[in-house]
């Protein structure tokens, strides 16, 4: 049998055959599997595979994403900060549309291109570090440190606190560690909030800086937000794009036709990560909303005042709108993928992540041209995380 959390695709593939909306058991703190199993203290939520139901769904203003407002009143065990618990991607519109506008102009296309030359010099001095001929973990020396090193540097975070605030950031997706979970938000928090206290004292020209000016401006950013807006940039800043070149570089070490197209023409590459991202999204279910109204979706009936998770690579595998699924083609018009989900809580970082892999690709190819696998396929560890989906290493052979 199909080990779920290596290959999740087939298991994906018989729930979305069967209804693309069902049924599935819950956790008391609105969590689901992606598999929907069930444990003891679950309730019932929705869970959506298909792709025209989880584009309605990420879309749907009656799916509200204000946890604060659904577990207000509910005996939740969970004690995570609020700062963590309660970030940007946890509001609604009017709030949700001031919070985003604040942090969209550091992500436009323009922006990103000024920081290419800076996610160049970095990758490469993290790519001088592999022996040539010798062995790597791609995902230890380049997918966690590359966009760590981004982001930290975007936040002005101090380069002796990098690896605390990615081990954090970590711990926040441990499944099945609820303790765990909730004491690196409230140690993520608390140097979050720190550091904006060091940085009130001695401002700076970092995005951290910028947005304690709005705080302390006319922008009425308050002073949870702005710890919650930090938090959320250092998190999904780094944890998406890690697990993205970690992804994109196995499938393409899988199909080796694909690997030596984009390393003897890389200017494919722009164009192949959206189909990389399709193929085996970072983010394998988008995080809950809740049902503010009876609804339909996909026809299934679905209550007001229940969680609905959207499977995002259930929906990328949806044969309905991807011909072929399970095939890794780089020839697809794959830009209607939805792993950086879709409305207005599409990922705000996305243009810095494909940046990222793009220019992390390129030099990989170009410095490593018999770049292969070091260890089998089925001997390669996930992380088992409900949200994300990434390797916790993957090692290659440089030559």
């Amino acid at each position: 049998m199909t080990d779920p959390t290596r290959d999740p695709y087939p298991t994906y593939a018989a729930m979305r055959s069967a209804c693309p909306v069902q049924a599935v058991p819950t956790g008391s703190d609105g969590e689901a599997g992606s598999d929907g199993k069930a444990r003891a203290d679950r309730e019932s939520g929705y869970l959506v595979l298909g792709y025209e139901e989880a584009r309605q769904a990420l879309a749907d203003p009656r799916l509200s994403k204000d946890t604060a407002a659904f577990f207000a009143g509910r005996n939740s065990r969970r004690r995570m900060h609020p700062a963590v618990a309660q970030t940007m991607v946890a509001t609604d519109p009017p709030r949700h549309t001031s919070l985003r506008k604040l942090v969209t102009r550091t992500f436009t296309t323009g922006a990103v291109t000024r920081l290419r030359p800076f996610i160049a010099r970095t990758t490469d001095a993290l790519l001088d570090r592999w022996p040539v001929g010798g062995q790597a973990d791609l995902v230890a020396d380049l997918a966690v440190p590359l966009p760590v090193i981004v982001i930290c540097e975007l936040l002005g975070v101090p380069e002796p606190d990098r690896p605390d605030v990615q081990r954090w950031s970590a711990e926040l997706f441990a499944a099945g560690e609820p303790d765990l979970i909730d004491a690196a938000s409230h140690s993520l928090a608390a140097y979050v909030t720190g550091l904006v206290a060091a940085k009130r004292a001695r401002p700076g020209n970092s995005l951290l800086d910028r947005l304690i000016a709005a705080r302390d401006g006319q922008d009425h950013l308050s002073e949870h937000e702005l710890v919650s807006l930090a938090v959320l940039l250092l998190v999904a800043g780094h944890e998406t794009t890690t697990n993205f070149l970690g992804n994109a570089v196995l499938a393409l070490l899988q199909h080796p036709s694909a690997l030596e197209r984009l390393r003897t023409d890389p200017e494919r590459i722009p164009a192949a990560l959206d189909e990389l991202l399709r193929y085996d999204p970072p983010v394998s279910t988008a995080t809950f909303r809740f049902a503010t109204r009876a609804l339909t979706l996909g026809g299934t009936e679905i209550p007001a005042d229940v969680p609905v998770l959207v499977n995002l690579g259930a929906a990328n595998r949806d044969p309905k709108r991807f011909p072929a699924p399970d095939r890794l083609d780089l020839d697809r018009e794959a830009t209607g993928h939805l792993a950086f989900g879709h409305g207005i809580h599409r990922c705000v970082g996305a243009p810095l992540a494909k940046a990222e892999a793009d220019i992390a690709l390129r030099a990989i190819l170009s410095r490593f041209p018999r770049l292969g696998l070091a260890t089998p396929v089925d001997r390669l560890e996930w992380r088992r995380t409900r949200l994300m989906r990434g390797l916790v290493s993957l090692p290659v052979r440089t030559g």
